[in-house]
C-alpha cells in the first residue's frame, strides 16, 4: 500500500477547519468530500452558516465536536489557533465577497489557506491578498478544480515536453445552461444575482475564471492582451450572462474565448483546443477520460488515464487502472491532495514531490482577476484592445 505522504512527514493527519458550505451547499459538500478522498485531511472544525444556529447543527451532521462547531469565523480562528490540537488549514468556500476578508484573516492567524475561486471580488483585493501570501511564507491554494484532471495534467505535461511544438492557437469556451430559462425570473435572493457579492461579473467569476485558468495551465503561456464583449443575451438581467474575447498571448500566438451560462440544454462544457507548429490537443470536460493528439502529417491518437504514452504529472493523477472513470470530485481531490503535500512539507521542512506542486496559488488568483478587469474595461470601449 503507498504510503499517506501527509503522514510520513507529520506524523498525521493535517487538520483543516471550513467556513461556509453548510445547508444546501453543492460546493461545501464537493469541498469536503475532495479533502477525505486521499485521506490527507481530518476536518475538525469549521464555520457552516452565517447563522449560529444553523451553523451548530450542520457542524453536527457532519460529525464535528460540539465545541468545534463555530458561530463566527472569528471565534473560529482565534480558538483554532490557540488549541494544541487545532487546525492547520481554513478551507474557505462563501460567497465571493468575504473571500479576501476571511483569507487575510486567516493568514494572519498562521494557517494556510484553501480557497474556492474567485480569489477575491476586486483587482485590488487580490493584489493585497498575493502580497500577503508572497511574505507569509504560507500555502494558498485556489480551487481551480478542472485543473486536477488527469488528461489535463498530461495536455500540460505534454506541451511542457515540446510534443505540440511551438503554440500558435488557443481556444476556450466553457459553456453552461443554468441560467437559460427566460421563464423564470432571476433569483434576487440568490447572492449570485447580487454584483455586490457575486462580483462585478457573474458568468466571469463562476466559470470565466476557470476557463482563464485552463488556458494558462495548460499551455504554459500568459494573456497579454483582450478585445471582449461581455453582457447579459437574457432580456432584463442585470448579472452577466456571457463573455467572448480574442487573446494575444506573451509568445505571439491567438485565442479565443467564449463562457455562458445562458445556452439552453447544455449542461457542463468546458473545453479546450491548443494547437502548435507539430499538432493539437482536444479536452473535453464531459468525456474527461479522453484527450485527443493529432499530431501533423499522422493519425490521430487518444490518451486515457494510466493508458499508453501518459506522462508522470498524468500518471500522479490517477488513483486506478486504465480503463476505470474518474472525474469531477477525483480532479478537485488532486488539488486537495497537492496542497496537502505542499503544506505538510513546509510544516516538517521536509521535501515535497515535484509533482504535487501544480495546484492554483495566489499568482493565478491574482492574474484571473487581473483578466476579469481587462475583459470588462474592453467591453466597456466596445471592444478595444486591452493589456492583462
Amino acid at each position: 500500500m503507498e504510503q499517506n505522504p501527509v503522514i510520513a512527514m507529520l506524523g498525521r493527519r493535517l487538520r483543516l477547519a471550513v467556513i461556509g458550505g453548510g445547508p444546501g451547499s453543492f460546493i461545501g459538500a464537493t469541498h469536503r468530500r475532495a479533502a477525505r478522498i486521499d485521506d490527507r485531511y481530518e476536518i475538525n472544525a469549521g464555520v457552516l452558516s452565517s447563522s449560529p444556529e444553523k451553523s451548530a447543527q450542520a457542524g453536527l451532521e457532519i460529525g464535528l465536536a460540539a465545541d468545534r462547531c463555530y458561530g463566527q469565523v472569528e471565534d473560529l480562528l482565534e480558538s483554532e489557533s490557540a488549541r494544541e490540537d487545532g487546525a492547520d488549514v481554513i478551507a474557505i468556500m462563501t460567497p465571493n465577497d468575504s473571500h479576501y476578508t476571511y483569507a487575510m484573516a486567516a493568514l494572519d492567524k498562521g494557517f494556510d489557506v484553501i480557497c474556492d475561486k474567485p480569489m477575491t471580488n476586486t483587482l485590488q483585493e487580490a493584489e493585497v491578498l498575493h502580497d500577503k501570501v508572497m511574505k507569509s511564507g504560507l500555502i494558498f491554494c485556489l480551487t481551480h478544480n478542472y485543473s486536477g484532471y488527469p488528461m489535463v495534467r498530461q495536455a500540460k505535461a505534454m506541451i511542457a515536453d515540446g510534443q505540440l511544438g511551438t503554440i500558435r492557437l488557443v481556444q476556450v469556451e466553457y459553456v453552461q445552461g443554468g441560467k437559460a430559462d427566460e421563464s423564470k425570473p432571476d433569483p434576487q435572493e440568490s447572492w449570485h444575482f447580487d454584483p455586490a457579492r457575486g462580483g462585478p461579473s457573474a458568468v466571469m467569476g463562476d466559470i470565466g475564471s476557470h476557463a482563464h485558468h485552463l488556458i494558462r495551465f495548460v499551455s504554459g503561456l500568459e494573456v497579454m492582451e483582450v478585445a471582449a464583449d461581455i453582457g447579459a443575451v437574457v432580456p432584463g438581467r442585470v448579472i452577466d450572462d456571457f463573455a467572448g474575447a480574442l487573446l494575444r498571448f506573451n509568445n505571439g500566438a491567438r485565442g479565443s474565448f467564449w463562457v455562458t451560462q445562458a445556452a439552453a440544454g447544455v449542461e457542463n462544457c468546458l473545453r479546450i483546443r491548443v494547437s502548435g507548429t507539430q499538432g493539437s490537443l482536444e479536452w473535453m470536460q464531459e468525456i474527461p477520460q479522453t484527450l485527443t493528439f493529432k499530431p501533423l502529417n499522422a493519425p490521430s491518437q487518444i490518451r486515457t488515464p494510466n493508458g499508453p504514452g501518459v506522462l508522470p504529472l498524468a500518471k500522479h493523477s490517477s488513483r486506478i487502472v486504465a480503463g476505470h472513470p474518474e472525474g469531477f470530485h477525483e480532479g478537485f481531490a488532486n488539488v486537495y491532495s497537492d496542497a496537502a503535500e505542499a503544506i505538510a512539507a513546509r510544516r516538517s521542512g521536509k521535501q515535497a514531490n515535484p509533482l504535487c506542486m501544480y495546484f492554483p496559488n495566489s499568482k493565478d488568483g491574482l492574474l484571473g482577476l487581473k483578466f476579469i478587469h481587462s475583459v470588462i474595461e474592453s467591453s466597456k470601449t466596445n471592444g478595444k484592445w486591452m493589456r492583462c
